[in-house]
């Protein structure tokens, strides 16, 4: 684990040291985003509960082009919460994903490239199911779950908008570094092993270890005056194990400028992923509680997961 945080942090330091010393050979930018949103109520007859909810996100690219050369990197981070009535603070954006892809051009005349691509993808803070207003259930923090991709593969780059990247032979590494959720076989990790007493006799695996295929497609371009476009898609298939539940990530944002400093967004986010499963709950006494077997085990599964966010705030291009 330490050998990959370390890594990450060397080709970051590396990209950095890049840049500073050939400018000229960089194009490189970003974008921060904030917006927040208050309601007050005090004596309110309709009823209804006042809120506080912020979100933020930051955009960076950097991509370097020389001869046949050409070497994209990008990290998307975003953070928010909202505290709703007498709740705490609950988180309901958490993203960070950095994506370097390393290219040599075939030839001045085609555009494909031979590529090696690094993908790494995790959340910054806790995330909790609550069942109740006054119980909480872990479910997430940083490098838990965490996802590594590895590929070797062609790229294809018709324009300057859109990339097809495609690789036969892709490394999958999911990443929970938290015990308690490793025992529970979270994000498809290997699940502790119990003897008829219910002692633990083997720790549930933080690490797990995939081989296939993968395709990552994107395009951005602005498609209208001041409205800009960018769409990504991300399939894998594991060769050993299912090959045909193929993993889906798919994102779109739609951003339309309205002046120098604001900005309005729509994103959307679909995931699918076999190796995930998703505790099902019912309502009963006014309380969300989670459906169990007649053998008292949860009821869960792969199910496809869907996040949808519309933002209007500051927004800040360099």
């Amino acid at each position: 684990m330490k050998k990959i945080i370390t890594l990450s942090f060397i080709i970051s330091l590396v990209s950095q040291s890049l840049i500073a010393q050939t400018d000229t050979l960089w194009h490189k930018g970003g974008m921060f985003g904030a917006n927040f949103n208050q309601t007050s109520l005090t004596n309110w007859a309709p009823g209804g509960e006042s809120s506080v909810a912020f979100a933020s996100l930051l955009n960076l690219f950097a991509h370097y082009k020389k001869n046949h050369i050409e070497w994209d990197n990008s990290l998307d981070l975003g953070y928010g919460f909202i505290k709703q009535g007498e709740q705490g603070i609950r988180k309901n954006e958490d993203k960070i994903d950095f994506l370097s892809k390393l290219g040599y051009k075939t030839s001045e005349e085609k555009k494909f490239f031979y590529t090696g691509l690094f993908n790494f993808k995790s959340q910054f803070d806790y995330g909790y199911n609550y069942p109740t207003d006054s119980t909480k259930t872990l479910l997430s923090k940083f490098l838990a779950p965490a996802y590594i991709m590895l590929a070797l593969g062609v790229d294809y780059k018709p324009n300057d908008h859109l990339s097809f990247f495609v690789s036969p032979v892709t490394a999958k590494i999911t990443i929970v570094n938290d015990q308690e959720l490793a025992d529970q076989g979270s994000f498809g990790v290997d699940k502790a092993e119990y003897d008829v007493n219910g002692v633990k006799t083997k720790d549930g695996d933080k690490v797990r270890y995939e081989i296939g295929a993968y395709l990552n497609a994107k395009f951005q371009k602005d498609v209208l005056t001041n409205v800009n476009l960018l769409t990504k898609l991300e399939l894998f298939s594991n060769y050993v194990e299912n090959p045909m539940n193929i993993d889906v990530n798919w994102e779109v944002l739609i951003s339309m400028k309205i002046n120098k400093l604001m900005v309005a967004s729509i994103s959307t986010q679909l995931v699918y992923d076999d190796n995930i499963d998703i505790q099902k709950y019912e309502s009963k006494n006014g309380y969300l509680v989670p459906v169990t077997n007649p053998n008292g085990s949860k009821v869960g599964g792969p199910r496809t997961q869907f996040k949808e966010v519309l933002s209007i705030g500051f927004a800040y291009k360099f």
